[in-house]
């Protein structure tokens, strides 16, 4: 019996007609035919009564409906299964972070962890929001680790996911310093000269942040998007060149604050206050990702 055949069944039984049923499978009809009494053969009754149109399903049908769909379902939860008995025994950490957590936060976190517990090899993936998120939705990681703000939902904010602050940023306007120290590039008189800015792409977790918080305030500001990045650290090069103001994350800048290289380019009531969390999938398997979990939320 051919997998493909299940699938097929289950088409012709939604719509009872054979040509219609072929080509939401992307198959001739013939072929589609040949395959549905393939079917049968190997069943060893009828499953559609042929005589009426649409095509009705026999009782044998009927019955048989139950059985493809149970098929179906457990053979789909065949991968996910096999992954959870992997993970039940696997002392690998699989964590996905973003680009700008991974050179701050990250490697000075799992220090602050591993002087509380024992942590074994961690493998991270670093990359946009927005594709650590899909690595999660994929089941690809245990773990997602990004900046966050309540009014800037992602997919991981809801159910079944859960999550832990761990930690917390601001993102800062800096611009690069003029030869008087004062930023080059500043926010300040809604009247004023236009103001250069780069900002961020649609994937970066930072980007809807700011589209978020910030972008209808802006709106009153002659502000002019002169650059845009996915990665923060790229915003950083630019800024320190003079090209524009940007908002950063502090972890990011002290540093460049600290030694001149960088000023504030607003005042402290455009800083956006940030969560620094921790995401898990709430099926989560495993002596050392529960241990890392109970660890890093301190449960």
């Amino acid at each position: 019996m051919n997998f493909t055949w299940l699938e097929d069944f289950l088409a012709l039984a939604a719509t009872g007609n054979f040509s219609r049923a072929a080509e939401d499978r992307h198959s001739s009809q013939p072929a589609f035919s040949r395959r549905i009494r393939a079917l049968e053969e190997w069943v060893g009754a009828d499953l559609f009564d042929r005589s009426s149109q649409p095509a009705r399903l026999t009782e044998v049908g009927e019955w048989f409906a139950g059985v493809a769909n149970e098929l179906i379902t457990r053979v789909e939860r065949v991968p996910g299964d096999a992954r959870r008995v992997a993970e039940a025994s696997s002392v690998t950490l699989r964590i996905a972070s973003t680009h700008v957590l991974s050179f701050t936060f990250l490697p000075r976190w799992l220090r602050g962890l591993e002087s509380q517990t024992t942590l074994g090899p961690v493998q991270l993936m670093s990359d946009v929001l927005q594709r650590c998120e899909a690595l999660m939705l994929q089941g690809k990681v245990q773990f997602v680790l990004s900046h966050a703000h309540h009014k800037a939902q992602g997919a991981l904010d809801a159910e079944p996911y859960r999550s832990a602050r761990i930690g917390e940023d601001v993102l800062i306007a800096v611009s690069a310093p003029d030869a008087q120290g004062r930023p080059r590039h500043a926010l300040n008189d809604p009247m004023g000269t236009v103001v250069s800015v780069l900002t961020y792409t649609e994937e970066s977790g930072l980007g809807r942040i700011m589209r978020a918080v910030l972008d209808r305030r802006l709106e009153a500001f002659p502000v002019q998007v002169v650059f845009t990045a996915h990665l923060a650290s790229v915003l950083r090069t630019m800024v320190l060149d003079g090209r524009g103001l940007a908002w950063l994350p502090q972890t990011l800048v002290q540093e460049d604050l600290d030694q001149g290289r960088l000023v504030a380019a607003a005042s402290s009531d455009w800083n956006v206050p940030l969560e620094i969390r921790l995401y898990r999938d709430r099926e989560l398997l495993g002596r050392a990702a529960d241990a890392f979990w109970k660890s890093a939320a301190g449960v």
